[in-house]
């Protein structure tokens, strides 16, 4: 096998083969209803149904898909109103925890009535037995994972270049019906030599996965050494990322590795720096130490995941909007998930090197795939699967049965 431009090898095949059925990322269409804190939300939502008229057109932020006066069904799960958001006085629902982009877990406002496009059909399946496989955007030149984990629902944006796709494990809630390509798993069993499940296939795909113009390549050894290397290496990787989802353990470093704040954070820091040769972490004049390079360095699409994470905290809203209403100061629940998120970043970045001795060797390629009758991938596992066994509410209160 020869070579492509991404690295990869001619024949691995894309994570679409693997796992096929995905929708494109969230497209919210207003800043609003994303906070790293959730009563920021509701002090937004308050602001915005005390409004009347013209200001509340203004402060909700119309879009071609979503205005004040849209009708829309209410999100699988929730318990959030359908009649049209301009007559709205009530209480703001519950927000729920998301992934927003890499690594950035915040709050969302989650009604529809909000949100220009929110893929239902990930809402219907997210639960605490699934998981979500992220395709990172495709940025030439750029280092960071192909691929990412997360037992959150995401949002599925990156940070630059053009966005993923977003893939759940299983096409049905409760962990039923795997989201795997038919065959696949019982190809995989025979030549490894033991029952290959959906989990281990995601396993050696967080592990393997390497970035491609065409999308999220995973190159499928033949070795079954290399096989359980991968997924035991994907496994770790995976439960890393995770952060003690799905009764885990969070992650930790070893004693003596572990950041600590050395000085308070300041009510509001303006600057964040490394300084690689102490190792210090410096939020204005807060410090947080040891914050190894690896951690400092550890991007995503080109940027910096550090970087982007505290810039979403700290950047200038415009005034009088609803995205201005915010802390007064740095919460401190931040710099708590700030060293959550460097021991997330440390913990990856050490597991990066053995990423590097999976590659080469014999490979399970698309043409055996093809010869096995596995692909092309039937057009109705690319398709969500039908799982309602119940209504849902739809626009204006009525039902809808999908």
């Amino acid at each position: 096998m020869t070579a492509t431009r991404s690295g990869t090898t001619d024949g691995s095949p894309l994570l679409g083969d693997l796992l096929p059925w995905s929708t494109a990322p969230l497209r919210l269409g207003r800043d609003w209803i994303l906070a790293p804190d959730r009563p920021s939300l509701t002090a937004r939502w308050d602001r915005l149904v005390a409004a009347g008229g013209a200001e509340r057109e203004r402060l909700f932020g119309p879009s071609r898909a979503r205005t004040p006066h849209s009708a829309v069904a209410a999100l699988p799960g929730g318990a959030t109103g359908t009649g049209r958001f301009v007559r709205e006085s009530g209480r703001c629902p519950a927000p729920r925890r998301v992934l927003h982009g890499p690594f950035d877990e915040q709050w969302l406002i989650p009604d529809h009535r909000l949100i220009d496009a929110a893929r239902p059909e990930l809402w219907r399946v997210a639960d605490g037995r699934q998981l979500f496989a992220v395709e990172q955007g495709y940025v030439p030149q750029a280092g960071g994972p192909a691929l990412l984990v997360s037992a959150l629902l995401p949002d599925g944006r990156s940070p630059a270049g053009r966005p993923g796709r977003i893939r759940p494990l299983y096409r049905r809630p409760g962990g039923a019906e795997p989201n795997v390509t038919p065959g696949l798993l019982a190809l995989l069993s025979a030549r490894h030599g033991h029952e290959v499940t959906a989990e281990e296939l995601l396993a050696w795909a967080v592990a393997a996965a390497v970035p491609s113009p065409e999308g999220c390549a995973v190159p499928l050894t033949a070795d079954p050494a290399v096989w359980a290397a991968g997924t035991e290496l994907g496994r770790r990787m995976t439960e890393v990322q995770l952060r003690g989802a799905r009764g885990g353990e969070r992650p930790r470093l070893p004693g003596g590795r572990r950041p600590y704040v050395r000085a308070a954070v300041p009510g509001r820091p303006e600057t964040l720096s490394h300084d690689p040769q102490d190792e210090v972490l410096h939020l204005g004049t807060g410090r947080i130490s040891p914050v190894p390079a690896g951690a400092w360095d550890f991007a995503v699409g080109g940027v910096r995941v550090l970087e982007l994470w505290f810039e979403r905290r700290t950047a200038p809203a415009g005034p009088g909007t609803l995205e201005a209403v915010r802390p007064a100061v740095w919460p401190q629940e931040w710099t708590s998930e700030l060293l959550e998120l460097i021991t997330v970043l440390a913990l990856l970045a050490e597991l990066r090197p053995r990423q590097e001795e999976l590659r080469g060797g014999p490979e399970i390629g698309r043409e055996e795939l093809r010869a096995a009758g596995i692909l092309p991938v039937p057009a109705a596992a690319r398709r969500p699967a039908s799982v309602l066994d119940h209504h849902e509410e739809g626009p204006e209160g009525q039902f809808a049965l999908i």
